[in-house]
């Protein structure tokens, strides 16, 4: 079995950031993350030197493939930014929140002609199951989909498609993503295991999500869907501000608790500005099985009023249903589980807006 011990005694023969520290001693390696053949780890750069420390990247990532049992490493590049001035000694005029990164700044992804994302202000809202079947959705469209898990800390695609298996590597490394029900996915979820807690700051997430969009082999794709973390902190905002985007999605529950981070979510992308194709309400009423009877758990409506309060489109109302939670329990989203039913349809018609929204 693979130890931490012996990938520090093979990166010992790097040099670090500055050229001659070891990089075990360097101050600049992250913890170290393994999971059967698969080793996962950032290095802390000055981003006015990535370009140079590209070749201390690469050297870090020969030397722990070349250890036995290692099957794949992804060694990621972060970067720490400044920190801003305290009040007293910001220049005049210049306001206390971070701005949004300069347009120039976005690039494309290779092979992807157009990417979504998927957020939420909070987690617990259901983003990632709805991530998981908008895309299927989107693919019955007769669309070319693909699906990235950029929740680095919770990782849900590997469970809701029911995938186990390993990415390749290919000679040149690129990483080649798995497939399920036509779909490319790619999730930090099949680098190590689910019990696996990543102990990692913003800007190593920042880096990790930035290898797994660039460095994969995403292409042909009409569409890529980017299921974001929760939340609006610097890793959302650093991808946000990175990805050419073609618009992004927001899911809330009805109730007004929820609600005031769905806000906070529209509100980061409208700060760089990303397109908000709509707002989704998921859990928006439950149906009894039994009786018939409905009930708004959570509330109903909710999410439409506050689509149209702050003036974007309602893009649709997902049913809280048995079916559906049982469905990614399995590891086959309900959409691809039950192609028939109201549930699914209720995806395929917000799939069509979407699919509208971005031409």
């Amino acid at each position: 079995m693979l130890t931490k011990k012996e990938i520090i005694t093979a990166l010992a023969s790097v040099p670090g950031p500055d050229g001659k520290t070891p990089l075990p001693d360097s101050g600049a390696l992250s913890d170290i993350m393994i999971s059967g053949g698969r080793v996962v780890f950032s290095i802390t750069a000055d981003p006015a030197q990535s370009g140079r420390l590209e070749a201390m990247r690469l050297a870090a990532e020969r030397a722990v493939k070349g250890i036995a049992g290692v099957d794949m490493a992804l060694v990621t590049l972060t970067a720490e930014r400044p920190a801003q001035p305290a009040a007293s000694t910001r220049p005049s005029g210049q306001p206390a929140r971070m701005r949004p990164g300069p347009a120039q700044a976005r690039t494309p992804i290779v092979g992807v002609s157009h990417v979504i994302a998927v957020a939420s202000g909070k987690g617990g809202v259901g983003k990632s199951t709805t991530a998981a079947n908008l895309a299927l959705a989107l693919s019955g469209e007769g669309l070319r989909v693909g699906i990235l898990d950029a929740d680095i800390y919770g990782p849900s695609m590997p469970r809701l498609f029911g995938l186990k298996g390993r990415p390749e590597v290919t000679q040149t490394r690129v990483i080649r993503p798995l497939e399920a029900h036509g779909l490319k996915i790619m999730s930090m979820g099949f680098l190590v295991s689910e019990e696996t807690a990543m102990v990692w700051r913003g800007p190593m997430v920042a880096g990790a999500v930035q290898q797994l969009l660039r460095e994969v082999a995403w292409e042909p794709l009409d569409l890529l869907v980017v299921d974001m973390p929760p939340g609006t902190g610097d890793a959302q905002l650093t991808l946000a501000q990175s990805i050419v985007l073609a618009g992004a999605v927001i899911v809330s529950t009805p109730q007004d608790l929820a609600l005031i981070d769905a806000r906070r979510g529209v509100e980061m992308f409208r700060k760089v500005n990303a397109p908000i194709l709509g707002i989704i309400e998921n859990m928006s009423s439950f149906v009894c099985p039994n009786c018939g009877a409905r009930h708004d758990i959570f509330g109903h409506g909710g999410a439409r009023r506050e689509a149209t309060r702050i003036g974007v489109p309602f893009l649709g109302e997902i049913p809280l249903e048995l079916a559906l939670r049982e469905s990614s329990d399995e590891g086959t989203p309900i959409v691809a589980a039950r192609p028939d039913s109201p549930i699914t349809a209720a995806y395929r018609d917000i799939a069509r807006r979407v699919k509208e929204a971005v031409k």
